[in-house]
C-alpha cells in the first residue's frame, strides 16, 4: 500500500484487504474526545473486527478498539464505543445507497493523522471474498513475491 506524502500512520486493517474485495475507498473524519485523540496519536487503537454502519443517517465505526490514555483518569471514555465518522452528504448517500445491495459492506482500512494533524480514516465499499478468492490472491501474491526476487537475483 502506498503511503502518501505527509501522513502519519496509525493503524491498518490487514485482514480488510484480504477478507473483502475494495471496490472504492473514502477519506471520512473521526469524532473523538480529548482523551482519545492523545492515545490514538500513540498508536493504541485496534481496528481488528471493527466494521461502519450507517444509523439514522450518520456513520459510526462500531467495534474499533482505542485503549484508554494512561493519564486520562475520569475523563477517559469506553474504548469500544461507537464513534462518529464525518463525510459529505453525497458520500454518504452513495454509501447507504450501496450497501442496500446484497453483499456490500463498509469496512475501515486504516487510520492516520493527516498534514494538520486531525485524525482520519479510509474506509472502503467492500465486498466479502469466498474462501476460493482468498486463495488464489494468496497465490498471486507469491507469484508477485517469487518475480521480485527472481528480478533482484
Amino acid at each position: 500500500m502506498k503511503q502518501k506524502p505527509n501522513r502519519k500512520m496509525l493503524a491498518v486493517n490487514k485482514s480488510a484487504r484480504h477478507d473483502y474485495f475494495i471496490e472504492e475507498a473514502f477519506e471520512a473524519g473521526l469524532v473523538l474526545t480529548g482523551t482519545e485523540i492523545k492515545s490514538l496519536r500513540k498508536g493504541r487503537v485496534n481496528l481488528a473486527e471493527s466494521y461502519a454502519r450507517i444509523i439514522e443517517g450518520e456513520l459510526f465505526i462500531v467495534g474499533m478498539n482505542i485503549k484508554p490514555y494512561e493519564q486520562g483518569n475520569r475523563y477517559n471514555v469506553d474504548p469500544l464505543r461507537p464513534r462518529k465518522l464525518l463525510l459529505h452528504k453525497k458520500e454518504l448517500h452513495k454509501l447507504h445507497q450501496e450497501t442496500k445491495r446484497e453483499g456490500l459492506t463498509i469496512v475501515p482500512l486504516n487510520i492516520y493523522l493527516n498534514d494538520r494533524g486531525l485524525a482520519k480514516m479510509e474506509i472502503a465499499l467492500a465486498r466479502g471474498k469466498k474462501l476460493y478468492d482468498k486463495r488464489e490472491s494468496i497465490a498471486e501474491r507469491d507469484t508477485e513475491r517469487r518475480m521480485q526476487r527472481a528480478k533482484l537475483k
